[in-house]
């Protein structure tokens, strides 16, 4: 019997990194042990956390890693958005003391894990009620801090290619007059506004502020927690207004995206989408997502799937290192 490959799969975020040991059988069947999340403010480097990480599992880690990184994962030195660690890729192996290794974007993990999970790892959300097509491409997009996007092919006989994209900085494209309204408050800050500046966690404060001025009633000073709190649970009814509001920009942007890149299915992802999957089942996500003129019909015959698995980043960074060196 051929000994599983074992190796340490890291998400790094801007606030937290995750580690977990995971084991890639001789069948390519991926298992993950119990995940840690360290604080990289906690930490002057990577290579610090991941002795931490060692220290906490009291034991050597195994010579091999798979790391998703949240940003860019080209060039002799990656530098990360939201906290102050660099990684130098050629230097992996010395200050790890790894001997194989794989890099890769963080939502690129996202698509590997769409592609290798099962079907009970996915929850359905609108269109037919029907498992994610075997051959075709897949749009997967995640809001969380930013607005992540991706697109998964694969080609029927169980084989995929991910391909990471930057589909979370496209046009915003107001689609009503509320819309018009939040789009003009937004360009008071930026000269370009993104998509992401209205899907995603913190963009629930403008969204918020925006209907609060629209109705003339003064403007509460929250954080986007506090908001997404109020809203799901229906403690505030402006705050609920306005996760109603990000589950429509969520579903039109979701349809552009897949009808960009030709897909057979959508997958959201993210831990944002779901704490509030009950909340998008519920909202007017499907039908923007399906509002596409000519082609509504083509929409709604696309499976739309949320991603249940609880730490896809992780089992991703194991999956994308089983498709590179197993």
């Amino acid at each position: 019997m051929t000994t599983p490959t074992e190796l340490v799969a890291v998400d790094i975020g801007g606030t937290h990194a995750r580690f977990a040991l995971a084991a890639i059988g001789a069948d390519g069947a991926i298992s993950l042990g119990d995940p840690v999340t360290l604080h990289t403010k906690d930490h002057a480097s990577f290579q610090t956390a991941w002795e931490d990480f060692a220290r906490h599992l009291g034991r050597d880690l195994p010579p091999a890693v798979a790391i998703a990184i949240a940003g860019p994962v080209g060039g002799e030195v990656i530098r990360f958005t939201n906290n102050p660690w660099i990684i130098r890729p050629a230097l992996i192996p010395e200050k790890l003391g790894t001997q194989r290794h794989t890099l890769v974007n963080d939502f690129a993990a996202v698509g590997h894990a769409v592609a290798r999970v099962g079907e009970t790892d996915f929850v359905h959300l609108c269109g037919p009620d029907e498992a994610l097509p075997a051959h075709g491409t897949i749009t997967v997009v995640g809001p969380g801090t930013g607005l992540g996007a991706a697109h998964v092919w694969r080609d029927g006989a169980g084989g995929y290619r991910v391909q990471p994209t930057e589909g979370g900085h496209i046009d915003y494209a107001p689609l009503d007059s509320i819309e018009d309204r939040i789009l003009a408050r937004l360009r008071q800050r930026f000269r370009r506004v993104s998509v992401e500046r209205v899907v995603s966690g913190p963009a629930i404060v403008d969204i918020y502020e925006t209907l609060a001025a629209m109705e003339d009633k003064p403007i509460r000073q929250l954080d986007d927690r506090a908001i997404w709190q109020l809203g799901t649970s229906g403690e505030d009814s402006l705050a609920a207004a306005a996760v109603d509001r990000f589950c429509l920009s969520l579903g039109a942007v979701a349809g552009d995206l897949a009808l960009a890149q030709g897909a057979a299915g959508v997958v959201i992802a993210g831990g944002l989408g779901l704490r509030i999957r009950q909340t998008l089942v519920q909202s007017g996500f499907a039908e923007r997502f399906r509002a596409k003129g000519r082609f509504e019909a083509l929409m709604a015959a696309l499976p739309v799937k949320l991603i249940t698995h609880p730490q896809p980043g992780l089992f991703g960074a194991a999956a994308a290192f089983a498709k590179e060196h197993c």
